[in-house]
């Protein structure tokens, strides 16, 4: 199965304490390049999220940003005695320095930060439940991957039949345009009123057919667009495998161009190379 780089996922979860969610991005570049943002409380989530995605993935640049919105609205509160104590302490010291001071409000006592506590997290278990959900998240993911990168391997595939396509329409049109070019030849030396030794016009077309001779370039074509599809069928990480292909298939169509010598020829490899450009920029997408 072929897999793209180009994806995002969400997942959230809302618990007793807030709700967390992880957000992933990824594009494709050329080895696996994570980045992380993660708050504070749950720093020590990075080694086990990495350790996940190189399992998961083998390139891509992938952002991975958790968030965790606290909510205290359902915790049962409670009074830090010691703290309070302390702090009605100082209130003392400082109206023993006052002529007529006010009463103590408790109110105001409660008020103070720290005095109010709510039932606190356990950090390892809200880190544990992070890290599920992050597993979540990165199999939505892969999922995504896949998705787009079927729909990549259609793509490449379609433009494989039009390049078989197009290499066995320039085979069956070799022998015509020689057989055109030979003619071409002989109706210049009638215009021109020369005599060409019949020996002379053999060897000026076998020169002509051999240095117009694609029949090689076409074979190698034939043999690259099977190799494209093996390697899609095999599936996997086979972006970089691919790109070679790519190359491989340009160069093949360079060098028909180079050789052409009827517009046919011309134009059958300039329509190899826009359909060898169009998947080279879908197979940089690929795993």
């Amino acid at each position: 199965m072929i897999h793209s780089m180009t994806a995002f996922a969400r997942a959230e979860q809302a618990g007793d304490h807030g709700t967390l969610s992880w957000e992933i991005r990824s594009v494709n570049h050329r080895y696996l390049e994570p980045h992380m943002r993660l708050p504070e409380a749950f720093r020590d989530l990075e080694g086990p999220v990495r350790d996940a995605l190189r399992k998961g993935l083998s390139r891509g640049k992938v952002e991975c940003t958790l968030r965790f919105a606290e909510d205290s609205s359902g915790r049962a509160m409670q009074v830090d005695s010691q703290r309070a104590s302390q702090l009605i302490a100082a209130a003392e010291t400082v109206a023993a320095l006052i002529k007529q001071p006010a009463p103590l409000n408790p109110l105001e006592v409660l008020g103070w930060p720290g005095v109010l506590v709510g039932d606190a997290a356990d950090p390892q278990a809200l880190s544990n439940t992070a890290l599920a959900l992050f597993h979540q998240a990165l199999a939505e993911l892969r999922n995504g991957r896949q998705r787009e990168g079927e729909e990549l391997a259609r793509l490449i595939d379609e433009r494989l039949d039009a390049i078989t396509e197009e290499t066995a329409t320039l085979r069956a049109q070799v022998p015509q345009m020689l057989a055109l070019q030979r003619q071409k030849l002989l109706d210049r030396c009638a215009e021109m009123r020369a005599e060409l030794d019949p020996q002379r016009l053999e060897q000026e077309m076998v020169l002509l057919a051999q240095k117009s001779d694609v029949a090689e370039e076409l074979d190698r074509l034939t043999t690259h667009v099977g190799e494209v599809r093996r390697v899609l069928k095999s599936g996997g990480a086979t972006g970089r495998r691919l790109d070679f292909l790519m190359q491989e298939l340009n160069r093949e169509a360079n060098t028909l161009g180079s050789k052409a010598f009827d517009p046919r020829s011309t134009q059958a490899a300039v329509n190899l190379k826009v359909l060898i450009e169009q998947m080279r920029e879908q197979v940089q997408n690929i795993e």
